[in-house]
Parts: structure tokens; C-alpha cells; sequence
């Protein structure tokens, strides 16, 4: 189902709509500041199972997830005051920042290493979803692993439709997928370019 959703101001009667739809363990695709995204509830275990079935990826990959804030952030990978500093500077933003995960992290979404990737995106929609679940949301790009990411929701709608709950829609959205940036052992390690400017990290 496409829902059309208020970029400045989304509206809280749709938001919760969705939300609900998560919690019962929906699959969702919903606009980031780079590009679309497909979310689940991180913990619940039809969602997660649904979205790799989705994507049809590899049980080994781990997907990232969307926290609504630093605090919230904390509860899930643990941040030392070098990694804090960094992400402050930088979040929200078009960045998946890898850090240790704490034991809350459900194993279907640590890497080998218990790591995990922490987005917190400038995106009024994703944000609204987020701070009403309230908990994290998977993310990953919306479209089948290896294939191009679609940007258009009504692209989404027609190609992913029938296998999700709801295709949010926020406009099209063109940008990359976000720079992913390790902070393992307070050491920057850029795993992506994308979206995110790391010119900085010269300076860090």
C-alpha cells in the first residue's frame, strides 16, 4: 500500500498506522536523507525474516538500523567518548557509523565480530517512525541484493508492493547510500563512500 506521508510536518495518525503495522511484524519501505529504505522492527523475528526473504540476501549479512537519537543509540553499541564526539558532529546525518554491540542487539543483526551499524538520519518521516516505535528500525536500501536502489516510491510500489506493508511516500529521493565509517578501537575506517562528506577525517 503506498501512503503518502507530509516530509515537514508527517502526520501522527499515518505514522502510527505504520508503526502498528511493524509491530505485528511488517516490512515497510520509508525515505532516509540519501535514499529509500526497507525497515522492520528490530525485534521481531517475522520482520527480520521477512525482510532477508525480501531482499533475498544472505543470512550472514547483517542489516544496519535507524536509532532515534545518541541516547537511544547507546542502549545498542557501545560508544566511547572518541566515537561520541564524532557522532555528534555528524549525526543526524548521511553517515552508518560501526561500532560493538551491546547483548540487547538481536544475533540476526551482528555481524561476526558483534558489531553493528548505527544510522540516525536528518529525515522527518524516518525520525517520526522511529521515536514512535520506539526502538530501532532496520535498514537497508530498497531494492534486491545486488540490484540498483530505487528512488522513486512509486518505482518501490511497483516492483516491491506486494511483498510489503507500506511504501511510504516522501518524494523521490536520489541521493546515495549513506558513507559507512567503522569507530572500532577509536580508529576511523571509511567501509563506504557515499552520501557523507569525509573530508574531515583528516582533521579528526
Amino acid at each position: 500500500m503506498l501512503l503518502n506521508i507530509n516530509q515537514e510536518n508527517p502526520q501522527g495518525r499515518l505514522i502510527s498506522q505504520v508503526v502498528e503495522s511493524l509491530r505485528q511484524g511488517g516490512v515497510i519501505a520509508y525515505p532516509t536523507d540519501t535514499t529509500y529504505g526497507i525497515g522492520c522492527d528490530i525485534f521481531n523475528p517475522r520482520g527480520i525474516k521477512n525482510i532477508y526473504q525480501i531482499k533475498q540476501r544472505d543470512a550472514r549479512k547483517p542489516f544496519s538500523f535507524i536509532c532515534a537519537d545518541l541516547s537511544d543509540a547507546a542502549n545498542y553499541a557501545r560508544i566511547s567518548n572518541f566515537a561520541f564526539k564524532i557522532m555528534k558532529r555528524h549525526l543526524p546525518g548521511p553517515y552508518t557509523f560501526v561500532l560493538e554491540a551491546t547483548r540487547i542487539v538481536p544475533d540476526s543483526l551482528t555481524t561476526r565480530q558483534k558489531t553493528v551499524g548505527i544510522r540516525i538520519p536528518a529525515d522527518n518521516i524516518a525520525m517520526a517512525i522511529v521515536r514512535e516505535l520506539g526502538h530501532p528500525l532496520v535498514t537497508t536500501s530498497a531494492n534486491l541484493s545486488g540490484e540498483t536502489p530505487l528512488h522513486d516510491p512509486i518505482e518501490i510500489e511497483s516492483s516491491l508492493g506486494r511483498k510489503l506493508n507500506f511504501v511510504v511516500d516522501g518524494g523521490i529521493r536520489f541521493g546515495d547510500p549513506s558513507t559507512v565509517i567503522s569507530l572500532i578501537d577509536d580508529r576511523i575506517e571509511i567501509l563506504r563512500q557515499g552520501c557523507g562528506d569525509t573530508s574531515w577525517i583528516d582533521q579528526a
